[in-house]
């Protein structure tokens, strides 16, 4: 018999971790997943009351406070039109876990899911933690999930596919006519299309849509959370929001594996989605600013790069050894590959640093660049 269980020994250590564990000590970091900028003051000052108050000091409802499942109840109603009641809506540890409940609830031994390729590296993983079997769908070339790839993945065992806009690693947005493709496709298919909602307040161009807006029928589940958009991702705060069967499905994990969200947490995502929005414009308007500074600086060094449209990253096309060379020279750059076999030839940039930063890494990537 064997000491480990098959789905665990299926499972990879991170690729990131990796290439972190390989950098040195002084090395300008381009490969963070998270906002350099801090927590909003008010969301800070209810955690410490809640704290001081003694309301952290005790489980809360496994679906979370009532305050915060109406606050992001009507930030749905407000911002994308939806009607989703705060019943049918779990606060979880982040947006990992309500990526990891949904999974589990819908994904049996031997169901496919289609996950997009680059994509999240969380996705495979978490679908072979649940038994299934992960299926890659490569992206168009601006880094987009084509509805149409998606669809011609299908088969009779594919149970769920995850789409995720703003993308991680890509910075690629989907227009409003995929997300309605994408609805069509989990209704008439009637399979679960996963949608991925994190970064939904970073878009510089164009506008986020979710595929949900356009759905027939409760088979689109969202997840987001307050890590990206408040720069909150140690506060480990996100939620998942579905239909009343299939939130009642997903609590039933949440409630063993998680119990509930941290209550002081809760209270302060509470504050920063009801609170002054003011911190969210400006830290987007930075990152819209680092964006291009940096896809000037990747033109002029002559590398090919797909503009992302949201989130904080990009994917130049870069040469043999590139990302090795970077490292070499104490800037740390991602490799594309390690969000996928179609991520290889390119490598993903995240520009969550100081403009002083990015000046200089790019003065690293022309040197690096030449000598290849």
């Amino acid at each position: 018999m064997s000491q480990y269980a098959a789905r665990v020994e299926a499972m990879d250590i991170s690729g990131i971790r990796e290439v972190f564990e390989a950098a040195g000590e002084d090395a300008i970091n381009l490969g963070l997943g998270q906002p350099d900028f801090p927590t909003p003051d008010h969301a800070r000052e209810a955690a410490v009351s809640a704290i001081q108050d003694g309301m952290g000091d005790s489980y809360t409802s496994n679906k979370g406070i009532p305050e915060l499942r109406a606050a992001i109840s009507d930030r749905y109603a407000t911002d994308n039109g939806q009607d989703i009641p705060p019943e049918n809506i779990i606060a979880t540890a982040g947006a990992s876990e309500a990526l990891h409940v949904a999974i589990e609830a819908h994904v049996q031994p031997g169901d496919e899911v289609l996950c997009p390729d680059p994509g999240f590296l969380a996705y495979e993983q978490l679908v072979l933690l649940a038994g299934g079997e992960p299926k890659r769908v490569e992206l168009r070339d601006d880094l987009t999930l084509d509805p149409a790839a998606v669809e011609d993945a299908i088969t009779e065992n594919t149970a769920l596919f995850i789409v995720n806009s703003p993308a991680n690693p890509t910075g690629a947005v989907q227009s409003k006519r995929d997300m309605a493709e994408f609805a069509r496709i989990a209704d008439e298919h009637e399979i679960i299309c996963l949608s991925d909602e994190v970064y939904e307040k970073i878009v510089f161009d164009g506008e986020h849509h979710s595929p949900a807006e356009f759905a027939t029928s409760d088979r689109v589940i969202q997840a987001s959370a307050c890590s990206k958009t408040y720069s909150m991702t140690g506060w480990r705060l996100g939620w998942v929001a579905a239909s009343t069967e299939r939130i009642e499905r997903m609590l039933r994990v949440h409630q063993y594996v998680q119990a509930c969200a941290s209550a002081p947490s809760q209270y302060a995502a509470e504050a920063a989605l009801t609170g002054p929005q003011e911190p969210v414009q400006e830290m987007v308007s930075a990152f819209e600013e680092r964006r291009n500074v940096l896809l000037d600086g990747l033109e002029d060094i002559g590398l090919d790069t797909p503009v992302p449209k949201g989130a904080f990253y990009a994917m130049p096309h870069v040469p043999d050894g590139w990302t090795q060379k970077m490292l070499d020279n104490d800037v740390i750059v991602v490799p594309g590959e390690a969000f996928g076999p179609s991520g290889r030839g390119q490598a993903r940039i995240s520009y969550a640093t100081s403009t002083a930063e990015l000046k200089e890494a790019l003065e690293v990537m022309r040197t690096v660049t030449n000598s290849l």
